[in-house]
């Protein structure tokens, strides 16, 4: 589990996170939503340690990350596994190679172990055989599974993930998503997601922050996103039509007309 406890951050005089307080946990797929500027790159960050937020605490399973010493946080961040945007692929490495590389970096393990560790994530994310591909011979949709198996190889307690879907078409979104989501529950890792996709939010939601301004503006599921009257996610959510009608058949579906 992560905590998040009264997190603020400041640039200058602008106070971009004013107070977060929220809890992550293990075997859900939490989202982090909101619009740019909402504050939700800057939080991902603050929880991950690539910034320092200015007042709170940010607990992982109970360690307090803002007051560990250097050695405290690196032996933790073995514990972190990530997902990049843009996927983060070295171009001249092979799939093998990419997803081995944090293998190589922070274990001690042998050649054959790494091969083994390698093979079974590839598996996994259904890249069996592609090895010795580079990831200029490979789709978007493998990239990302490739990031994902990269992410996971480590085996992390703690998984982050940000804008999973970014770049790809629909359906290959659910299949990222559903992915995600299946091997979080098998493993139980506390993973959390930056995304702006609402197929993403509706569909795999088991936790939904959503900031607005800075501020923890709502807070629930993807089943009481759909009961809520807070004026500022409807108009995030809902924007386009197809999702007002989405909401409004759910709406009637749940009173059973």
């Amino acid at each position: 589990m992560i905590e998040v406890k009264d997190v603020r951050k400041r640039f200058g005089e602008q106070e971009v996170l004013k107070g977060i307080t929220s809890q992550f946990l293990p075997g859900q797929t939490n989202l982090i939503i909101g619009k740019s500027g909402s504050g939700k790159t800057v939080l991902i960050k603050c929880i991950v340690g690539l910034m320092i937020p200015d007042e709170g605490e940010i607990l992982y399973d109970g360690r307090d990350f803002t007051k560990m010493t250097i050695k405290e946080k690196k032996e933790l961040r073995k514990e972190l596994g990530m997902l990049f945007q843009g996927n983060a692929l070295f171009d001249s490495l092979t799939v093998e190679e990419n997803v081995r590389f944090p293998l190589d970096m922070f274990t001690k393990m042998t050649l054959k172990e790494k091969t083994d560790r390698v093979n079974e994530v590839l598996s996994r994310v259904n890249l069996q055989g592609a090895n010795n591909k580079y990831p200029s011979q490979t789709s978007g949709g493998m990239q990302k599974r490739t990031g994902i198996a990269r992410a996971i190889v480590m085996n992390p307690k703690y998984l982050f993930c940000d804008e999973p879907n970014s770049g790809l078409d629909p359906k290959t979104a659910i299949v990222i998503d559903e992915l995600i989501r299946e091997i979080t529950l098998e493993n139980n890792i506390t993973t959390i997601i930056n995304t702006h996709d609402m197929n993403s939010v509706i569909g795999a939601g088991d936790k939904i922050l959503f900031l607005h301004q800075g501020n923890k503006e709502w807070e629930g599921n993807n089943k009481t996103l759909f009961e809520t009257d807070n004026v500022e996610l409807n108009s995030f959510i809902f924007a386009s039509e197809f999702l007002k009608e989405a909401k409004e058949v759910r709406l009637r579906k749940m009173r059973g007309l």
